[in-house]
């Protein structure tokens, strides 16, 4: 029985699979694909992290950052440059503040 999947998946993944002698196929994605799938990625990931709280869901979430991160070539010196400007500009979200309403 054949499951498809058409997502993106870890590099050591097909390793993994052959060393079960199981029979799949892959390929290499362009980078608009790559990008692609990096989002629908990084929605599955978050998606399984509000359905289990937990650190090993966060690490996926932040690998696919990462990725996102280089394919999109930035770094992390830039990252951290946008957060500080942030930051700076409208805080963080250390005083656990919720908005209840804005009068217009």
């Amino acid at each position: 029985m054949r499951k498809e999947y058409n997502k993106l998946i870890r590099d050591k993944i097909p390793a993994i699979m052959q060393a079960q002698n199981k029979k799949f196929k892959v390929h290499e994605a362009d980078e608009k694909e790559f990008q692609r799938k990096l989002q629908e990625k990084l929605l599955e990931e978050v998606t399984e992290f509000l359905e289990n709280p937990c650190i090993e869901e966060l690490a996926d979430i932040q690998e696919v950052l990462n990725a996102l991160l280089y394919s999109m070539e930035y770094d992390d010196q830039k990252l951290l440059q946008e957060m500080f400007t942030k930051t700076i500009t409208n805080g963080a979200f250390q005083k656990k503040l919720i908005l209840e309403w804005v009068e217009s």
